[in-house]
């Protein structure tokens, strides 16, 4: 595996990759890896040549208070992991390379990110598109591949991805979980074991909204009254959203049907997790 930790050199490896016939398949994280991030590989080895893996915490897309200053970073066990599993190229820029200024231009996100995630993270989406299309530009892949847990993120870079004609095929991963059915997270290492007890709920009860959807019923409202009965005035567990959404447009729906997607957001203790299913 190939270290490369500047703009300059990315791109022109990439360019030099590309001239060569070589088919890049990119995959972004925050690092912090764990088996979820590694299937997103597992899938890029499959669908190209060579596979890029950057590692980059994004100071734009956390807003004051969040966890910027305290997301994990564990640069040395994620390099080990990702070229075990087969990483080509692992781009660890530094926050000046990337942003060497503010970035005066910033991308809008439009109506896709101002519900959920966008209204509970304000400018959220704004960071993460910028830094994604910069990080496109950098590696010039042929597919990037994102996992299912960030839904509405990966329906916002598809969508400007067709928007603005980036050459590139966007490839979503389904969602990898635990044992018991919590979806695999870099701020999972946050939770106590009574908080991961409390953050299981979350998952239960997406999956009794697919389990009612499955039996028949169609109705939203009632579906996502199934869910909130379970969370609702749990100790230490806070409810943030839950809701069933076109997958595409993240727009409630009235009516469900196959494709639409079950969407919900918790804060067990103090760490702030997310989660969906698809019908």
């Amino acid at each position: 595996m190939k270290s490369i930790d500047t703009i300059q050199t990315m791109t022109s490896t990439a360019l030099k990759a590309r001239m060569n016939g070589e088919r890049i398949v990119f995959v972004p994280t925050m690092g912090a890896l764990h088996e979820g991030h590694l299937t997103l590989v597992d899938e890029a080895r499959r669908r190209g040549d060579l596979v890029v893996m950057s590692i980059f915490v994004n100071a734009l897309q956390f807003g004051p208070g969040e966890d910027y200053d305290h997301y994990p970073r564990t640069l040395d066990d994620d390099a080990k992991m990702a070229k075990d599993r087969g990483v080509d190229i692992l781009f660890t820029p530094s926050h000046e390379e990337v942003y060497g200024s503010p970035p005066v231009v910033t991308l809008n996100p439009g109506a896709l990110g101002k519900e959920w995630e966008g209204a509970a993270r304000p400018h959220h989406f704004e960071g993460v598109l910028t830094v994604v299309a910069k990080l496109l530009h950098v590696v010039q892949p042929n597919v990037g591949v994102f996992g299912q847990k960030d839904l509405q993120q990966a329906a916002i870079v598809r969508a400007m991805v067709r928007d603005l004609n980036f050459p590139v095929e966007i490839v979503l991963c389904p969602i990898v979980r635990e044992a018991d059915g919590l979806a695999m997270s870099s701020r999972n290492r946050y939770l106590s074991p009574k908080e991961r007890e409390i953050a299981l709920l979350l998952s239960k009860a997406l999956f009794a909204l697919r389990h009612a959807f499955a039996k028949g019923e169609r109705r939203a409202s009632a579906l996502e009254a199934i869910g909130w009965r379970m969370l609702e005035r749990v100790p230490g567990l806070t409810p943030r959203y839950l809701a069933a959404v076109n997958a595409v447009n993240f727009q409630r729906v009235n009516m469900v049907s196959p494709g639409d997607a079950a969407i919900g957001a918790i804060k067990a203790g103090a760490t702030r997790l997310i989660d969906n299913i698809l019908f």
